[in-house]
Order: structure tokens, then sequence, then C-alpha cells
């Protein structure tokens, strides 16, 4: 979908300021909520891709005036909302009000923290032979999806040359909207910085992307 989280080659934001020795969170909440997304996830109640369309379809003023971690909670509220876990009741109170729905996967024992925190494989069987080899120019498509997608908005209707094959990998597309798997090939493209930004932009400048077969066409 096109939203304010595709920034890329967008500008007017002011500088990138990383923090020097920056802590892997700033609070305990932090933590918790990371835990509590990869916990439920892994307990069957959404994949990650439908965790990255939660947070995709936050308002703009809100989601450009949250923290990383807090654009996290947002995104979980709305699925654990949309998918019965709790209600708006619960989420005001702090608290369980009711009995909780069953997870899919059932409860988690300390032997399961491993295989929880692990992250999960996305190589699938390809359906068909590649579409494309490295070496080949290719044109990202003009696309406007109304759900979530992979393809950056800065390299659509734009030419590149196919550099890497990935291999066949679950749909990101696919798998945000409960559709299932959908295998397709992934390919890394290489696009020029002046092809996408134009002749002010840096003549050395690349920029490569992974894209799926379905976002590419034949140049």
């Amino acid at each position: 979908m096109n939203g304010v989280h595709d920034m890329g080659g967008m500008d007017g934001f002011g500088p990138v300021s990383p923090q020097a020795d920056e802590p892997v969170f700033h609070a305990v909440w932090e933590g918790r909520v990371m835990a509590m997304m990869r916990a439920m996830g892994a307990a069957g109640a959404w994949n990650i891709d439908m965790s990255r369309y939660s947070r995709e379809t936050l308002p703009p003023d809100v989601y450009l005036s949250s923290s990383y971690y807090r654009k996290w909670l947002l995104g979980m509220e709305l699925l654990l909302l949309d998918r019965g876990f709790v209600d708006a009741g619960e989420i005001a109170a702090g608290h369980a009000l009711r009995p909780a729905k069953q997870l899919r996967r059932g409860k988690f024992t300390p032997a399961d923290v491993e295989r929880v925190m692990s992250r999960g494989k996305f190589g699938r069987a390809a359906p068909a032979p590649a579409r494309y080899r490295p070496g080949d120019r290719v044109r990202a498509r003009n696309m406007h999806p109304p759900t979530h997608t992979r393809l950056p908005r800065y390299v659509r209707g734009h030419v590149g040359l196919v550099e890497r094959v990935h291999g066949c990998h679950a749909f990101p597309d696919s798998l945000a909207v409960g559709g299932g798997d959908d295998p397709q090939w992934l390919y890394t493209v290489v696009f020029g910085g002046r092809d996408l930004w134009g002749d002010d932009a840096d003549p050395t400048l690349t920029v490569s992307v992974d894209a799926f077969e379905p976002y590419l066409v034949t140049a």
C-alpha cells in the first residue's frame, strides 16, 4: 500500500543522527513488546507480514510521531482486536476481563523459547522456472496495491538490471492478507541513481532492491 511508512527517496525529514552506543531497548516496555509480538507470531496468531501491514495502516500523524516500538505496540493492538484476542475494554483496563481465546499452537513452556525466538525460513519449492537471469533488464511495475507490498514506491516504473537470483520464497504480499505462501522468485535488481533521482543525483550511486517476480516486467 502507499503510505507514510514508505519513506525511501523522500526528503524534508531532516538528517539521520545515529545514537552512539545505542542500547538494544530504550525502556523495559520495548523489550516486552518485542517478546509479545514474537510469541504471538510463533503461536500462530499472525505472521511477520501481517504484523508489518498492521503498522502500515497507522494514521500518518501517529506513525510519524511514534517511536519504533510504539509502532509495534499500536500495530499489535490492531491485530489483537481484529482477531478477537482482546477487546477495547481490556486494552483500556490493561488486563484481561474474560477468559483468553485459545491460541492455534497452544501455550509455550521454557523449552519452547529458543524456537520462538528463531527467525522462520521462507524458502519454498519453485512452481515454475525463474523468468529472469543476472544481466537481464527489467522494469519495476508502476503498481499501487491497497495492501502490503515489499516493492518501494521510489523504484516503481524504473528500469534496472538483475544482479542475483535468490531462489523461490513465500510471497509477502499474499502472506500479509492471509492468502498463503504463493511462492515467487526473488531477485536483487540494481538501479542507477540518476535513473531514480534525475541528473542532479550522484552518477556513482546505485540502489539495490530485492524484488519478487510479480513486481517486474521485461524492459
